[in-house]
């Protein structure tokens, strides 16, 4: 049964390598021990998500991701993370990074809060961070591997 859905709000991503990508979501909950229901990214632009943050999280600033879980507590992870594609662009291009690669980094941030990760603190986001680069890792073994 597919786990991770993909969908586009009023963006669209253009992620290559969707199967892997897919699978690299499923194992990072397999890894950190996080029982995964469903997740679905929604894909969308500045103005869209900023509408989401300004009615849900009453903050009006521009972000690249906003998770939302709608587990009880203990049940498997079943949730929306919500990526902003004008701004995923933005920040590939500030940090001199592919954009495939930002898009797949913010991913796995969205993933990894929904299995406790926050980033709040410098020592939160440090580890935040560090598992990013992890599972961008595994993802770039993977691909190899298959190419």
């Amino acid at each position: 049964m597919n786990k991770i859905y993909l969908h586009s709000a009023d963006k669209i991503a253009n992620i290559k390598h969707k199967t892997l990508v897919k699978a690299l979501i499923v194992e990072l909950f397999k890894e950190e021990g996080t029982a995964l229901e469903q997740l679905s990214y929604i894909f969308c632009s500045d103005t869209y998500l900023l509408q989401i943050n300004q009615q849900f999280l009453n903050h009006n600033t521009l972000t690249d991701v906003i998770t939302f879980s709608f587990s009880g507590k203990g049940r498997p992870v079943y949730g929306e993370v919500y990526l902003s594609v004008d701004r995923i662009k933005e920040n590939a291009k500030t940090f001199e990074v592919e954009y495939q690669n930002e898009l797949l980094r913010v991913m796995i941030h969205g993933a990894l809060h929904l299995c406790g990760y926050a980033d709040k603190t410098k020592l939160q986001k440090t580890q935040m961070r560090e598992k990013e680069d992890y599972y961008l890792k595994q993802f770039n073994v993977s691909r190899e591997a298959n190419s």
